[in-house]
């Protein structure tokens, strides 16, 4: 929808990892971006080294000679000002808005020419339906007035624009008329789909199909069936979650969702863990209760060859845990292309890995860095089978009785492992309530309590702690299952447990 854009950078750290994707997908269609070093006016800043990095960017990413010859600015946005050098007086943004006035190209359209207008996103209303939104190539669009979609196998559906909004900042006006250029909210359509066209009914003339990316892992959404069930969301039957996730695909383009043979089962396929995770989390959020499965990547036959999804991994870590993570990530069948000193005593590392190689690999970058590391993945393409992946090496612990844990319990088991729970929590048989010292897993009576008697035990008024339990948030449960394991997700708590022999068997 854009004919520019900015690309701001930060004056000390220069290009993050987060950079890179963003600056391809802008370089791919042919943008020519303004870079804006950012927070000059911090100390031990070197502003012409960002500049610098960031053309090595551009040239690393394909850029052409036009995209490499890019305009930058310094400025500081807490600050409140821009200027072409550094020897500039600090004034205000004045110099950015005249950059944009100059450097970006205005919108290129004919309003008398039939109407194209191409849908970039999604957006739904409960008394409007599916609204699309996009900006109009050619030709003017009047509310009320007849209109076709070109789908993307080429078919005409005529309709009827029912309502027309363009946008004043972040809110959305209704119009009557808007032109070429201009960017609009459309209802009347509810089959419309990413990339495709609507257009003159007299004249369909379709614009070139915008390719959305594919989904590359998939998990299982089951009804919650635990003896907790129930207890803490409202929103729990099968048909209740199948209609929010159909719901969620009016507007989450990259999502797929399929109905199995199972009434209480759905896949769900999306884009990543984090893609996936943001949806879990916003449905718990929304009083939903049910349970996940550990995800999968989706393999496709390519020329006969079975074959699955590499994604371009780049670390941003400190030099102590350079060797650490290289080593892991070796494992995980990752290879090394390239390796940079970055800012201070940090350094930038570039990996090709499969998809299922980084799963359940955050928790354990994040403990290697001490917390410090930046990593960001990209789907890069699908490749034949890099072989057997070496999976979670440690058992869980799991409680094989309901009840409350108790202290005296999880005293005489901390030798076993390290827990996920603290005492006083309510426990179920099945329950993952830790993490064991050994390969495989072991069932333990976490609810044991102490017998009394009137004798006072030696040392008995010594206070004892236990260690601290590690916290399994969604985004670490997700990564930690293994195969035969599930989250149960519901508005309170996030649960560990092991699939019963029922699910098992679907």
């Amino acid at each position: 929808m854009v004919d520019g854009c900015l690309l701001i950078v930060d004056a000390n750290e220069g290009p993050i990892p987060q950079t890179r994707f963003v600056l391809k997908k802008a370089l791919e269609k042919g943008l020519r971006p303004i870079v804006i070093i950012n927070k000059i006016d911090r100390g031990q800043t070197d502003p012409h080294v960002a500049v610098d990095k960031v053309l090595d960017l551009f040239l690393e990413l394909g850029a052409d000679e036009d995209q490499c010859d890019f305009t930058y600015l310094f400025a500081s946005g807490m600050a409140g000002f821009a200027k072409e050098s550094l020897e500039a007086e600090s004034v205000d943004m004045q110099p950015l808005f005249n950059a944009i006035l100059q450097h970006v190209p205005p919108p290129v359209g004919d309003s008398k020419k039939p109407l194209q207008l191409q849908v970039t996103t999604l957006d739904y209303s409960e008394y409007l339906g599916r609204i699309v939104i996009g900006r109009i190539h050619n030709g003017t669009i009047r509310s009320g007035q007849q209109a076709a979609l070109v789908t993307e196998d080429g078919t005409i559906v005529k309709g009827k624009i029912t309502k027309l909004m363009g946008f004043d900042g972040l809110k959305r006006v209704e119009m009557e008329e808007a032109t070429a250029g201009y960017i609009v909210a459309v209802s009347g359509f509810a089959d419309a789909y990413i990339g495709e066209t609507i257009t003159d009914p007299n004249d369909p003339q379709a614009l070139p199909l915008i390719k959305v990316d594919e989904p590359t892992l998939q998990m299982a959404f089951w009804v919650n069936d635990s003896p907790f069930a129930g207890q803490e969301g409202k929103l729990v039957t099968s048909r209740q979650i199948r209609d929010r996730l159909f719901r969620e695909l009016e507007t989450n383009v990259a999502l797929r969702v399929e109905e199995t043979d199972s009434p209480d089962k759905f896949l769900v396929s999306g884009r990543g863990e984090l893609h996936l995770g943001i949806l879990i989390e916003t449905m718990r959020r929304e009083g939903f209760e049910f349970q996940v499965s550990q995800p999968q990547v989706i393999y496709r036959e390519i020329n006969g060859q079975p074959c699955e999804p590499y994604e371009l991994l780049v670390l941003d870590i400190p030099a102590d845990g350079v060797g650490s993570c290289i080593e892991r990530l070796g494992q995980r069948k990752g290879e090394m292309q390239d390796m940079q000193p970055g800012s201070g005593d940090r350094t930038q590392l570039e990996f090709v890995i499969p998809a299922r190689g980084l799963i359940g690999f955050r928790g354990e970058f994040m403990r290697m860095t001490r917390g410090e590391g930046i990593m960001n993945h990209s789907f890069l393409d699908y490749r034949q089978i890099s072989g057997d992946i070496e999976a979670r090496n440690k058992g869980v612990l799991i409680s094989f009785e309901e009840g409350v844990s108790t202290f005296y319990a999880m005293r005489n088991a901390e030798d076993r492992g390290a827990f996920f729970i603290t005492p006083g929590t309510k426990v179920y048989r099945g329950m993952i309530v830790g993490e064991h010292t050994r390969s495989q897993d072991l069932e333990l009576n976490i609810c044991k309590t102490k017998q009394l008697t009137n004798h006072r035990a030696a040392g008995g008024d010594e206070l004892v702690q236990l260690q601290a339990p590690i916290d399994m948030s969604l985004e670490r449960a997700l990564e930690y299952i293994a195969a035969d394991e599930l989250v149960e997700v519901t508005p309170q708590s996030i649960r560990l447990r092991k699939m019963s022999k029922k699910l098992a068997k679907r």
